[in-house]
């Protein structure tokens, strides 16, 4: 713990220091990514908490991830500030409507809180009249979550999707309609979401003068993390938090502005001097996390940047020493472009880098397959970024369970001690087993002990305390693996070496990024990418999806130079390995030029040229024949093992199902399907067009 205010300020670089020791009132810390902004930001408060300007208990400070906060928290208790309320948004929303309950429901308790929207949903579409899956479902929940995020009622969600230039699953008076029925399903269950939860503790101070003194009276200095993320309704959970006054402190990047789909809106952290003319601006433009070679390229990238967003971009300067160069890499396929990061895995884990430090990042989650066979074929273990939490996890819950019931000497070692009660679950401590499923159990489990061989001297009842701790906290112990993760999940985190694979038009930026602030949007997101390496930084894409595949550029946003002087602009070439030419000699094809069909105009966007139409222009989409193209893929993708897409993509689908093509000649004309495709499939699509069944197709195969 720190002795004095003196020593929080000890070790800070200058603009730290500035941030830190700011006078009160609205400051905005625009802080590029590796350059401290969490350090700037816990240190701030401790300063001021440590030299008497405030109390801890009268301080907020929100994020937007329970594992960002409970970080927060604990520099917090280490530097002496302990008492001050960090949490996320929901978190801090929940607690004060839970409190003021009684006041704000008419003496009841606060309504039952819904954890899914899934069941009400797919409620409320039956109720509207459409057939739902799960995916289904948790298209519409995304776009009701947006539009509540957003502050927009049912009534009002057609129109502002439009001008949102949102691309709802259904039409999107369908979709309100859905909204209305969810709203009403809601009300009647007695039941509230998140997004209420956050309108209820707005509408408590808004509209109940006792409780907004209240609440003001408890909190008088606030402390906004990642900024650029607020959507609109938490913006206005802040200004009733803040009422007349200005003791803000917010810390955020434009540049990291990654989720505007989910209605976050960077044009409060744009617009923060605006709002509040007298606010001191802080920039920490020192990169404290990256090689200069990786911080040359991520300045060369979002240098490119255009829009509102680009005037804040900050060009960071690297100061760690100096590494690798970053290189870029061309492979004829996908099925290539793994088995080389594979390769590049083990040998980067044979020299010394924990895999645990290593990350392939990629646009989708549907990339990730290829990648896990890879590195399964070549021994490394993988782990799934972003999907269940490490304590959710079945065998986790077990083998707590275990640890909880298992009764040694307390005088036993600890890591001795956890090995037999593990042992009891069927784990073992030898080599993991075969099976993805079974390694990636075994890993977790083994990630318990290997956070009790960092322990040694705890009791077996303190571990289990620390667990539980850590379950609450959502701390994940580090499962010994490569990360697979997409960009969006990996955005706060950081490794010593990172693959970007799959840089391809279309992929990223990705196809449906069609106007200029959604591609801008994609490259920030690369930037992202780009800044999560310390040290080796690899970028990728193969020529081709499949052996023999259409061929595909690279993708715009990869520099082809990157900065003399890495830490700052523009100069030398960094390596780059030149596409094995005689491995795809004869796939490239002459780009003809296409013309809408209904209106004539030339087409540019590769769905619309693979479509034939604008998109739009009104589409006389066979529906019935769609369907059966789906059911014949879905079949076809099952027994020959591989994802739905490789066959064809939903778009490639879609635009058969538009044209209709009766002969092969016809159906050759259709982007995408290529020789290849068209010995593989082709049959069965003309069949199809022409009235086959997919039972039937099955029957005459058999």
């Amino acid at each position: 713990m720190a002795d004095s205010s003196d020593e929080i300020l000890a070790g800070l670089d200058r603009d730290q220091s500035v941030a830190v020791t700011a006078p009160a009132g609205p400051l905005c810390i625009l802080a590029g990514a590796g350059t401290g902004k969490t350090r700037a930001i816990t240190h701030r408060i401790a300063h001021r908490v440590r030299s008497g300007q405030v109390r801890a208990r009268h301080v907020l400070a929100v994020t937007f991830t329970a594992r960002a906060a409970a970080e927060m928290r604990e520099r917090l208790t280490r530097l002496g500030a302990d008492g001050v309320q960090a949490r996320t948004f929901h978190a801090a929303a929940l607690r004060q409507v839970r409190y003021f309950a009684p006041r704000l429901f008419s003496g009841r308790e606060m309504p039952e809180l819904l954890d899914s929207k899934a069941r009400l949903v797919t409620f409320a579409a039956t109720k509207a009249g459409l057939k739902t899956d799960r995916e289904v479902a948790r298209d519409l929940a995304g776009e009701i979550e947006w539009a509540k995020a957003s502050l927009i009622e049912p009534d009002d969600y057609a129109a502002a999707a439009a001008k949102a230039l949102r691309e709802p699953p259904f039409d999107a008076a369908m979709v309100a309609k859905v909204y209305a029925q969810y709203e009403r399903a809601k009300r009647a269950q007695g039941l509230i979401d998140f997004e209420d939860m956050i309108r209820a503790a707005i509408w408590a101070i808004e509209e109940h003068s006792d409780v907004a003194e209240q609440v003001r009276a408890q909190y008088r200095h606030f402390v906004v993390d990642e900024y650029q993320d607020v959507n609109p309704m938490q913006q206005r959970l802040l200004d009733a938090w803040l009422g007349e006054r200005d003791d803000l402190t917010v810390v955020g990047d434009a540049s990291q502005t990654i989720y505007s789909f989910t209605g976050a809106s960077a044009s409060y952290l744009v617009d923060f001097k605006r709002r509040h003319p007298g606010a001191t601006v802080v920039r920490l433009t020192r990169d404290y996390r990256s090689t200069p070679q990786v911080v040359g390229l991520a300045n060369a990238v979002i240098s490119r940047a255009r829009g509102e967003l680009s005037r804040l971009r900050l060009e960071l300067v690297g100061q760690r020493p100096p590494g690798p160069e970053p290189t870029v890499h061309t492979f004829a396929d996908e099925p290539g472009e793994a088995t080389a990061v594979a390769a590049r895995c083990a040998e980067l884990i044979a020299g010394g880098t924990p895999a645990r430090e290593i990350a392939v990042l990629f646009r989708v989650n549907a990339q990730s397959e290829v990648y896990q066979e890879a590195l399964a074929e070549a021994g490394v273990p993988c782990v799934l970024h972003g999907t269940e939490r490490f304590f959710d996890r079945a065998e986790v819950r077990e083998a707590m369970i275990a640890l909880r019931a298992y009764r040694g000497s307390p005088a036993d070692d600890l890591v001795e001690t956890v090995h037999a009660a593990l042992e009891r679950t069927g784990w073992r401590p030898e080599a993991p087993p075969g099976g993805g499923a079974q390694r990636e159990r075994w890993e977790a489990v083994t990630a318990l002990v290997n956070l009790a061989e960092g322990m040694p001297a705890l009791s077996l009842p303190e571990f289990n305390t620390e667990l539980q701790r850590r379950a609450a906290l959502q701390h994940v112990p580090t499962v010994e693996g490569v990360t697979l993760s997409s960009l969006h999940s990996a955005k706060g985190l950081e490794w010593d070496a990172v693959f970007l694979v799959g840089l391809c038009e279309g992929t990223l930026p990705v196809i449906h990024a069609r106007t200029p602030d959604a591609v801008e949007e994609e490259r920030r997101l690369f930037y992202v990418g780009v800044t999560r390496a310390r040290h080796t930084l690899w970028l990728s894409h193969a020529a081709a999806r499949q052996p023999g595949g259409r061929p595909r550029r690279p993708s715009r946003f990869v520099p082809t130079a990157a900065p003399a002087d890495p830490a700052s602009g523009a100069g030398a070439r960094y390596p780059r390995r030149p596409l094995d030419k005689a491995a795809v000699a004869g796939r490239a094809r002459r780009v003809m030029a296409v013309s809408c069909r209904v209106c004539g105009t030339g087409l540019v966007n590769g769905a619309d040229r693979k479509l034939g139409r604008c998109a739009t222009c009104p589409s006389d989409l066979d529906e019935e024949l769609l369907a059966r193209l789906l059911d014949w893929r879905a079949r076809l993708a099952g027994i020959q093992k591989i994802p739905p897409f490789v066959v064809f993509t939903d778009v490639t689908l879609s635009a058969i199902a538009e044209r209709r093509p009766a002969r092969r000649e016809e159906l050759a004309v259709i982007a995408g399907i290529g020789p290849r495709k068209l010995l593989l499939y082709g049959d069965d699509v003309i069949a199809l067009v022409g009235g086959s069944s997919v039972e039937a197709l099955a029957r005459d195969r058999a």
